[in-house]
């Protein structure tokens, strides 16, 4: 292709790397925090039923307002606040980052952390602060305010728990940034399934905190469905940025079925709670491995004697996939994540590290 082409393409963009996602073809699964379970063959009847009727020849509501309706419920979201819909918690960190892309912005995080929001703020040509976490991966209170001090960031994302060390930051501290900051600050709580921990009450406390959603780690990752909850005034100006039609009809339809039978997602999720904790103990049996308390559905490990990638590749040839932090340096080097699955999977996992190391 010609270079005359390629140079409309902004210089910063050129200078990214695509998003990977491994092929997990004909493996066991744990490398992308997936709920491990399909869900009860009588419900995936009435699903089938349920979408057999959907009117495909349409366009959705694109308000989605049964489905709001039904969230709402279903997450305690408080009435006097508003929702918006993406296609998945990705869509929702770019319409956000979008906003306030104004020129000598910044978007603020802290790292190690979910790769999108550095992503996402380079493609809307946000600046980026990525804020070093302390070495067992909590928050250093007095460097994150000198941070949001400096850079006075018109946005801050916090994932609660956090992605990849599994844990929940000190909530005192999360308030106080809250409280200093110039600007929004997001509480993305997508594994609060596994964590029972959340902010969401607290948006009535504090005018600049958006709680972010999704219902991909509580078994529906297939419909691509995140929500942001907030003040209103704020969430009007971010839904001009969504597009028309943003959740499918079929993403609807499901969700809608599904959510008001949530009792089989928290049955789920207590599985997975309880094999994270078989998981834990039985890793931490193990001689030369550092592994790290999760309030998630994944466990982070550093392996202590031996090259990570040998053991990753060890375990990869049993037929489990994990996932290779690869980093050369920082808190992360020598690093592992793997998702909890199912009891067997779990099984499958243990043994192959077990033997990796």
């Amino acid at each position: 292709m010609s270079d005359e082409l390629l140079r409309w393409i902004r210089p910063e963009i050129k200078k990214l790397a695509a998003y990977h996602v491994a092929n997990a073809e004909g493996m066991i699964k744990l490398d992308a925090m997936e709920n491990p379970y399909a869900l009860p063959e009588a419900l995936q009847q009435s699903l089938v039923k349920r979408l057999s009727q959907a009117s495909l020849n349409r366009y959705p509501d694109p308000s989605a307002a049964a489905l709001i309706a039904v969230l709402r419920q279903q997450m305690g979201i408080p009435v006097d606040k508003a929702v918006m819909l993406g296609n998945g918690s990705d869509e929702l960190i770019q319409m956000l980052a979008m906003a306030v892309a104004n020129p000598g912005a910044c978007l603020m995080s802290f790292e190690p952390g979910f790769v999108m929001y550095r992503m996402i703020a380079e493609f809307v040509g946000l600046n980026y602060i990525g804020v070093p976490l302390t070495v067992d991966f909590t928050l250093d209170r007095a460097g994150v305010c000198q941070q949001i001090q400096q850079h006075q960031p018109a946005i801050i994302f916090i994932a609660y728990p956090n992605n990849p060390s599994a844990n929940l930051f000190d909530e005192s501290v999360i308030e106080e940034i809250i409280r200093l900051a110039p600007g929004f600050v997001v509480l993305d709580e997508a594994y609060y399934p596994f964590a029972q921990a959340s902010f969401m009450n607290r948006l009535i406390e504090f005018d600049n905190l958006l709680v972010m959603r999704t219902v991909s780690k509580m078994g529906l990752a297939g419909l691509r469905l995140g929500l942001l909850c907030g003040a209103p005034a704020i969430i009007n100006e971010i839904n001009k940025i969504r597009l028309p039609y943003n959740i499918n009809v079929l993403t609807q339809t499901a969700a809608l079925l599904v959510l008001e039978n949530s009792q089989v997602l928290d049955q789920q999720a207590e599985k997975i709670r309880k094999q994270r904790a078989r998981v834990y103990m039985a890793m931490q049996a193990m001689d030369g491995l550092d592994v790290f308390p999760s309030q998630a559905n994944f466990i982070l490990f550093r392996v202590c004697n031996k090259p990570a990638v040998k053991i990753f590749d060890s375990i990869k040839k049993a037929g489990v996939l994990i996932k290779h932090m690869q980093a050369e340096s920082g808190s992360l080097k020598n690093c592992l994540r793997v998702t909890i699955g199912s009891e067997d999977e779990n099984t499958a996992f243990l043994q192959a590290l077990k033997t990796a190391i």
